[in-house]
């Protein structure tokens, strides 16, 4: 059974609550392509700090959408993916690639840099 603080708060509101800030959606780009390690991801995501990083991938892990395994070697290998809620979370950001993509000229030209 909901609240009613369960209505008070919309769903474009919980999901800029999982993807919002700066990195997040960089992160959920760069999983889609498959597990990840952590330096891999790192490597990718040029300019993020290693704390930032760790920060952003705790905050997706405890939302459901990247899960962490853990694997028995020595040293232990640990790999990031997105989880099935995770996928649906990246599809439904696409359309913002291909926006972005559309009016690239626009947002980076002239007007909008100064």
């Amino acid at each position: 059974m909901s609240s009613d603080a369960d209505h008070d708060v919309c769903g474009m509101s919980l999901a800029i609550d999982v993807i919002g800030g700066k990195w997040k959606m960089h992160l959920m780009w760069v999983l889609g392509g498959g597990p990840q390690r952590f330096g891999q991801i790192r490597r990718l995501l040029d300019g993020v700090s290693e704390k930032v990083l760790a920060e952003n991938l705790r905050h997706l892990e405890a939302h459901g959408v990247v899960r962490r395994e853990i694997f028995p070697e020595i040293p232990p290998r640990v790999e990031y993916s997105l989880t099935p809620l995770g996928e649906t979370l990246r599809l439904a950001l696409a359309p913002l690639e291909v926006w972005g993509d559309a009016h690239r000229r626009v947002l980076t030209g002239p007007v909008a840099a100064g």
